[in-house]
């Protein structure tokens, strides 16, 4: 399935097929869409009796093997953490693993599942792409999300696209293409997929039954899967505490922020601060905000208090911890830390 917004992506695809690359990347904004994209382009790719679009039919054998998740010429790899996103897609082995319910069985707690690409995952593919095909036609390989391979993982992945194997087309997918190595994009044939139509993705949104479609848009950015996660966010009523603190500007209680957010996914709340920071800087400089605009007195009172050095600091600091924000992190310590920054750029 491909949204709304996503037919003349798909559209203007199709005049590669004569040419097709070995390894497309497709890249853009967090939530509009790309993996369910990529899914359906292979899915397309698979098909024995497809559209004269591309599109797939849905009822020849190898699209109900692609439907059922064990087509035999279709991989599908992620991390750990994200294997449920695989769908009806044929996840890798690696990737599908849960984790260990137990170290020793002796009822020790279980990892963590892994939130990158390891190089088990990558070498695997080489078993893949040394076979045949089972059905006489492509073998396809899905990377979601691209940017969380390991480095020795995109090391291995750059040795195979370097010396493409015959028959095999690799579909990347990526909202951080700044975060890949330039050795793996240059391989690749670049497909940047751009923002709904601000009108589009508000009609999509209320066709799903989300109210203030308009708000929850801006917080997301113009992605629309973005705020449709957000409309049924269940940690809305912290995320509502998180902006109270910073809309008190040189009033934000750190400490509280660290004791209350500190069970919370460490990107989610770096998100968070990180929008509020831009939409500050924003109304400082532009005199409207992008991601709050229903806060604009709150972000105007911040904006004119601020001190610009010290907000630019901060601004710098959360960008830096984003680098590292799916580490092993003491969020309670981080989250501390930076809401003490936010807090002092009224005081510089």
């Amino acid at each position: 399935m491909i949204y709304p917004w996503q037919t003349d992506d798909w559209q203007r695809l199709q005049q590669l097929r004569a040419h097709w690359p070995h390894a497309l990347l497709l890249h853009g904004e967090a939530g509009i869409g790309k993996l369910a994209f990529a899914q359906h382009l292979a899915q397309g790719f698979l098909c024995e009796t497809p559209a004269g679009n591309g599109e797939p039919c849905g009822t020849c054998p190898a699209c109900l093997w692609f439907s059922q998740g064990n087509h035999p010429d279709y991989r599908a790899v992620l991390p750990e953490a994200l294997a449920a996103l695989a769908g009806p897609s044929g996840a890798d082995d690696a990737s599908a693993d849960k984790a260990d319910k137990a170290d020793d069985g002796e009822g020790k707690k279980s990892r963590a599942p892994s939130k990158e690409i390891k190089i088990e995952q990558v070498r695997a593919l080489l078993d893949f792409c040394s076979l045949g095909s089972h059905r006489g036609g492509l073998r396809v390989v899905l990377l979601y999300p691209a940017e969380a391979l390991n480095v020795a993982a995109s090391n291995a992945l750059l040795k195979t696209l370097e010396e493409p194997p015959s028959g095999v087309v690799f579909l990347l997918v990526s909202a951080r293409i700044d975060r890949l190595l330039p050795t793996i994009i240059s391989r690749c044939r670049q497909w940047p997929m751009s923002l709904p139509d601000a009108d589009a993705a508000r009609a999509w949104l209320a066709s799903q039954g989300v109210d203030d479609a308009a708000s929850l848009l801006a917080e997301a950015g113009g992605a629309p899967l973005a705020a449709l996660a957000l409309a049924h966010d269940e940690n809305r009523a912290l995320r509502d505490f998180t902006l109270a603190q910073l809309a008190a500007g040189p009033n934000c209680d750190a400490f509280a922020c660290g004791e209350n957010l500190q069970k919370l996914p460490v990107p989610m709340v770096l998100g968070w601060l990180q929008r509020w920071l831009y939409d500050v800087l924003a109304q400082r400089t532009a005199g409207r905000p992008r991601y709050f605009p229903g806060a604009g007195k709150a972000l105007a009172r911040c904006a004119q208090a601020a001190d610009p050095a010290a907000l630019a600091r901060c601004i710098k600091a959360v960008t830096r911890q984003r680098a590292v924000e799916n580490h092993p992190l003491n969020a309670r310590l981080v989250f501390e830390e930076l809401f003490l920054a936010y807090r002092g750029i009224f005081t510089a």
